[in-house]
């Protein structure tokens, strides 16, 4: 049978229950319209994955502490408050078949929305003296800001190499997830060698769940977004870049013009879902996610052994193994 989220939150789950008590205090607000809103977003919340990294982490490095929930909270109001900002850029509606702030309150509304959360992060940590935790989650941020930037500024040019491709990756994803790990092993209180290791395993863990994610556009899983959405938004992914790398000059040339100028029709995306499968992209991806699991399995596996490590290694293979 596959594992639920349940079962790898076991070990949390007392913890998980009041951090939602917690995180629902810290998201109240004295203005009317503001605490609608926040509501709302709290009752959308997803699988909850990000808290889990630090609370588990946290768990395998020493004691869970008010520090570790306060972390917790700290990386869940600033990735809200960027979700929130990425609705308005992007123009969305939807987010996680829920209807977006934006959406429903308009943008200028949602990039209020978006600040106040920014603003109760940074008190949360200050008014607390925080400011380790502070500065591994800002650092976070910023890279999250750098790597859509670098993403767009490509996207129009259609340049992107291996390398670039993960440098955009390991930004965009893989830091926060990096930053949820450095987050709950810094809120213990251990040593500086201790969370760089914690935050690489974390890095290695975002770089696969993003090539994960990527593999989806070539599926026909369920995934909550349509197939060949990334190549609509004209997004090189890994098995796209596999394959026009093996491409000769005509074909590699021919692809590109569909993904720069026919990402629109249908027809022609099929086309290129296709080009990739038929040149190796899919399994050259699965490859490379894969080899990234094991290394993080490896890092992992040089912590002491506890029930928390054990959820941990269940966590890292739920987020390869997940079919959306």
């Amino acid at each position: 049978m596959p594992l639920t989220v349940a079962d790898i939150q076991a070990p949390i789950a007392a913890e998980m229950e009041l951090f939602e008590q917690k995180f629902r205090g810290q998201m109240k607000s004295d203005v009317m319209l503001l605490d609608q809103i926040m509501s709302y977003i709290v009752k959308r919340k997803g699988k909850q994955l990000r808290p889990m990294f630090v609370f588990l982490m946290a768990g395998v490095c020493g004691q869970i502490t008010e520090s570790t929930y306060r972390g917790a909270s700290l990386i869940e109001l600033l990735h809200t408050a960027t979700l929130v900002h990425d609705d308005v850029v992007d123009d969305s509606n939807y987010r996680r078949g829920f209807f977006s702030v934006n959406a429903l309150w308009k943008n200028k509304v949602a990039v209020l929305v978006g600040d106040y959360l920014l603003s109760r992060g940074l008190l949360l940590s200050v008014d607390n003296g925080d400011f380790e935790l502070l500065q591994i989650v800002s650092t976070a941020v910023r890279e999250i800001s750098e790597g859509e930037l670098l993403q767009l500024y490509k996207a129009r040019r259609l340049d992107i190499t291996e390398d670039i491709y993960y440098e955009i990756i390991r930004q965009k994803t893989a830091s926060l997830i990096a930053a949820c790990c450095a987050v709950g092993a810094r809120s213990t209180g251990t040593d500086s060698e201790t969370i760089e290791k914690a935050r690489t395993f974390g890095e290695k863990v975002g770089i696969a769940f993003q090539i994960k994610d990527d593999l989806f556009d070539y599926g026909t899983a369920e995934v909550g977004k349509p197939l060949g959405i990334d190549i609509k938004e004209k997004k090189m992914t890994l098995p796209l870049i596999y394959a026009l790398n093996q491409a000769r000059f005509l074909e590699k040339r021919r692809i590109i013009n569909i993904v720069k100028n026919d990402s629109e029709n249908p027809k022609k995306v099929n086309e290129v879902i296709e080009f990739v499968k038929n040149s190796g992209g899919i399994e050259y991806a699965t490859e490379a996610m894969n080899r990234y699991v094991a290394e993080a399995q490896v890092l992992l596996d040089s912590f002491p052994e506890s029930v928390y490590r054990r959820s941990l290694h269940q966590l890292v293979q739920y987020t390869i193994e997940r079919s959306k």
